[in-house]
């Protein structure tokens, strides 16, 4: 199937929508000013996740794509972070260090453990099904 010339220049749902504002000075900078405004606040909220529980780094993500869509320094450093995630990747993908992160973790998971049991019973922890007096339960 052949696209002839005026289907291929002709915009179609939302880049119709944004020629439409881009023609209007006022409604264009307005429009600017409301994805910079949402975008930057996702970014925010997933710099704030980045301490608090939560995922930060998707929502820093996310509020580069958003602000991806207006300006050119977010297109830039949203290319950067995706180039950072894809090294990331291969990184954490490479036989050797997904059998070290693998040992790692099972040895740190096995000292948690015994070092949790360790402390139950150090404390005298007694399991629900061996309590004598279940008064405190009334």
């Amino acid at each position: 199937m052949v696209v002839k010339d005026e289907e291929k220049a002709a915009p179609r749902g939302y880049g119709r929508f944004r020629d439409t504002m881009r023609r209007n000075a006022l409604l264009n900078t307005a429009w600017r000013v409301g994805v910079f405004t949402v975008g930057a606040t996702v970014a925010l909220g997933g710099l704030v996740m980045m301490i608090t529980p939560g995922p930060g780094m998707l929502g820093i993500i996310v509020g580069l794509a958003i602000l991806a869509t207006e300006f050119a320094w977010a297109r830039r450093a949203l290319n950067h972070a995706k180039a950072a995630a894809e090294r990331a990747k291969e990184r954490a993908l490479d036989p050797r260090r997904r059998r070290r992160n693998l040992v790692l973790g099972v040895t740190g998971g096995l000292v948690a453990g015994a070092a949790i049991v360790g402390y139950l019973a150090v404390y005298d922890f007694v399991l629900p099904w061996q309590i004598q007096d279940v008064s405190f339960w009334d």
